[in-house]
């Protein structure tokens, strides 16, 4: 089966979510866009539990994560995928408002896989997350999803 792995997006801020989806799919990127509004609820996604009990058992593609959320941050959330054997393959980009030294070191220390700050005007954010997707969904080869 060669099913269309999809995105994970975790982001608190719904115009941002909002902006995020706009700019993907102004790209024409075919890769459906889960949205998940805290940490809490995108770790019960990853695993399979809460309202997420039941999904069908394929992992995302690539996980675009904010730093900044209630009840788990990212910084921890990134540390749960990265320390998971089964998820710390999956590609995690930062897509955060936060200029802090430390969330950006403690990011890499984790494990991220790329970390860009969300850019304060609206075409620079489209542009940055079109090249985003353009990079990690069309150019980047991505580990094969065990699941499927």
């Amino acid at each position: 089966m060669n099913k269309i792995r999809h995105i994970l997006l975790a982001e608190d801020n719904i115009n941002d979510a909002e902006l995020t989806l706009e700019a993907l799919s102004e790209n024409n990127l075919a890769n459906e866009v889960v949205v998940v509004s805290d940490g809490a609820e995108t770790l019960d996604y990853l695993y399979y539990q809460g309202n997420y009990r039941s999904r069908e058992p394929i992992d995302p593609i690539l996980i675009l994560l904010d730093i900044k959320m209630p009840k788990v941050n990212g910084i921890e959330v990134l540390r749960k995928i990265k320390s998971d054997e089964k998820l710390k393959t999956i590609p995690v980009i930062m897509l955060t408002s936060s200029r802090e030294e430390k969330d950006l070191v403690d990011s890499y220390k984790l494990g991220v896989n790329a970390y860009v700050v969300k850019p304060v005007d609206f075409e620079q954010f489209l542009y940055a997350v079109k090249q985003i997707g353009l990079f990690w969904l069309v150019i980047n080869q991505a580990p094969p999803n065990k699941n499927i």
